[in-house]
């Protein structure tokens, strides 16, 4: 093992420990602000496992850790952050997979509550939209969790999605808390 994969493991056990003890809920990482440290050989792959130098995660307990303390920066890429390091991690897709969706009316609207992998829920709406991938003639929705990071939704749950699409003289679109999120041209 070299001295900087040596650096990062030590790195790694010293994250996973200030995370464990920062308790329950997701800490602030959008107003910490540390020096980047190096990117690391974690990976979170498009089917939603999360591999650590070449080895799948298992622990859940692990892996949600971690995704308290990820964060996606302006630069379009996707850091584990601490108040004093700020490593850097490969993600193929979407950070999260949305597994699970509930469909509610509350006061006359229809209201779409997803749970992610990682056990985030989220209810999408204005401050939390669902987009649709314009670049493949695919059906492939994501939603905002938190900060810049997204859920791409299992190819089940985009299924029961597209059972909610709805057609109007604008085109397709889907609705929850209120705010209408139209499906691009050509995929539909």
């Amino acid at each position: 093992m070299t001295n900087q994969a040596t650096d990062m493991s030590v790195s790694l056990s010293a994250l996973i420990s200030r995370a464990e003890r920062a308790g329950k809920g997701a800490p602030p990482v959008e107003r910490w602000n540390p020096d980047f440290c190096g990117d690391i050989d974690m990976v979170i792959r498009s089917d939603g496992t999360w591999i650590y130098q070449g080895t799948p995660i298992r622990r859940e307990a692990l892996k949600r850790l971690f995704s308290s303390v990820l964060r996606k920066d302006e630069d379009g890429r996707t850091y584990l952050v601490t108040p004093v390091e700020k490593l850097g991690i490969t993600v193929e897709d979407a950070p999260f997979l949305a597994v699970e969706m509930s469909r509610e009316e509350r006061v006359g609207d229809k209201v779409l509550t997803f749970r992610t992998d990682v056990g985030d829920v989220v209810e999408a709406g204005a401050e939390q939209p669902l987009r649709f991938a314009a670049e493949t003639e695919a059906f492939r929705p994501y939603l905002l969790v938190r900060g810049r990071l997204e859920a791409a939704l299992t190819r089940a749950l985009a299924i029961d999605l597209a059972d909610l699409v709805e057609e109007d003289e604008r085109g397709f679109f889907v609705m929850s808390s209120g705010a209408r999120f139209d499906l691009p041209t050509g995929v539909a």
